[in-house]
């Protein structure tokens, strides 16, 4: 195993890149090493004792196998806070948490929420967290998924209303209604593979990754019509969606007879969120 800050570099330079290598080889050295900051930037050895050595060597065993660091860690940092994770359960991304900054300025105290597909629960969590007064209903197909979610929001105090249901047949209460829904379904194509990093494809859950390419809109037509039936009048239908379908997710939502529809871009300049209306009564 390397005694050094540039002996461990070199090493995961064996499975990732230059960039990821280094920051992979700080928070390994500094948060699970032992190490201060100054010492690792100096490039001195690591903390010899037999604990400290065991953990770092299994950490770095489990990253040249392309796990995630999320999933060694059993967390992920999302808005500021820290979300359980594990095998099976989607780690948050950064475009993600652009989606819910975004919806924190535009929705109103006391809405009523739902989050289709909520994974970790990382979005209804922080909604329900930060919008006051918020009442939080959470889908998921997945029994791990909302087992993680569960105890994400338990952690928290958020209250978030779980259900196991599966969007593509679930068949709403007569009476639910919402303010917002809101969703990062699964978008990528089966020919994106070819594109995605290993520590996803060996790691994270297809379900919650992958449509056809014969049909990569599926979930966000349920979820357009199932809007249609459960969003209040003037209320907001959201999405995380897959850069390349940003023009064909908003005339979907324009057949389906929403209003105010707008696709938006990330920080990175790709088309990745789209928003649309309930028509007013």
């Amino acid at each position: 195993m390397p005694q050094t800050p540039a002996q461990l570099r070199n090493l995961l330079k064996t499975c990732y890149d230059d960039r990821e290598a280094a920051a992979l080889a700080r928070i390994v050295c500094c948060e699970m090493g032992g190490q201060s900051v100054a010492d690792y930037v100096l490039g001195e050895p690591l903390p010899a004792d037999e604990a400290t050595a065991r953990r770092v060597e299994e950490v770095v065993r489990r990253l040249l196998r392309h796990e995630p660091l999320q999933y060694i860690e059993g967390r992920a940092r999302f808005c500021g806070r820290d979300f359980a994770v594990g095998p099976g359960v989607l780690i948050p991304r950064p475009e993600t948490e652009e989606l819910v900054e975004r919806l924190l300025k535009a929705t109103p105290p006391g809405a009523r929420i739902l989050d289709v597909g909520t994974g970790s629960g990382c979005i209804g969590v922080t909604l329900a967290l930060e919008v006051p007064g918020a009442r939080v209903e959470a889908w998921d197909i997945s029994a791990e998924a909302l087992a993680v979610a569960r105890r994400n929001s338990e952690a928290y105090g958020a209250g978030v209303d779980f259900r196991r249901l599966d969007v593509l047949t679930a068949r709403p209460e007569a009476e639910a209604c919402f303010d917002l829904i809101v969703s990062n379904p699964p978008y990528v194509t089966e020919s994106e593979r070819k594109e995605m990093a290993p520590n996803v494809l060996l790691h994270e859950p297809e379900t919650a990754l992958f449509v056809p390419d014969d049909d990569p809109l599926r979930f966000y037509r349920r979820i357009a019509i199932l809007g249609r039936q459960l969003l209040a009048a003037g209320g907001q239908l959201a999405f995380e969606i897959n850069r390349a379908f940003g023009r064909e997710t908003a005339a979907l939502l324009h057949e389906a007879g929403y209003t105010d529809v707008r696709t938006d871009r990330d920080l990175s300049g790709n088309d990745r969120f789209a928003t649309a209306r309930q028509p007013q009564a």
